[in-house]
């Protein structure tokens, strides 16, 4: 008993830091869209084989940071293989210490979400979706953000 009590204590600090990855479907993008108050959600679409993908992080990571106890929601949508979730999904999080919220698109065809996200979006990544429905906020980016970007943007969304 003793000896278990002490392997809890041990393991206990270090799967606090892991955080969960929640496999969504096509329809919470809708969700995301919809009024929800004044909170401005970041939703990047990214994989971790993806090199802009990954050099973006830092930022909205920062963001997340930044912007805590704002009504600021970061949401990173891993793009991967759904075969590569537990193998290099999972401990690529825990690794670079993710804290913003990181989903998994469980869908086999990208064609049934991605004009949900933009219909300028051509399905390269990455790619970030900031809306804010009840201020009438919707800005789409294909391509790589840095900080001040981002910052810019949220701020406006903010307004």
């Amino acid at each position: 008993m003793l000896r278990l009590l002490l392997l809890l204590l041990l393991v206990s600090p270090f799967a606090s830091t892991a955080q969960d990855i929640v496999f969504v479907k096509a329809d919470e993008i809708a969700r995301w869209k919809a009024p929800a108050g004044d909170t401005v959600r970041v939703i990047n679409f990214w994989a971790t084989w993806c090199q802009p993908c990954v050099a973006e992080l830092p930022a909205f990571e920062k963001i997340t940071a930044e912007y805590a106890g704002r009504p600021v929601q970061v949401i990173l949508v891993c793009t991967d293989f759904k075969r590569d979730v537990d193998t290099r999904v999972r401990p690529f999080v825990q690794k670079k210490k993710l804290r913003s919220q990181v989903v998994f698109m469980d869908e086999s065809n990208p064609n049934k979400w991605i004009d949900s996200v933009s219909p300028e979006w051509s399905g390269a990544i990455p790619a970030t979706l900031i809306v804010c429905p009840a201020k009438g906020v919707e800005r789409f980016f294909e391509q790589q953000l840095d900080y001040e970007t981002l910052r810019k943007e949220v701020e406006a969304a903010l307004r």
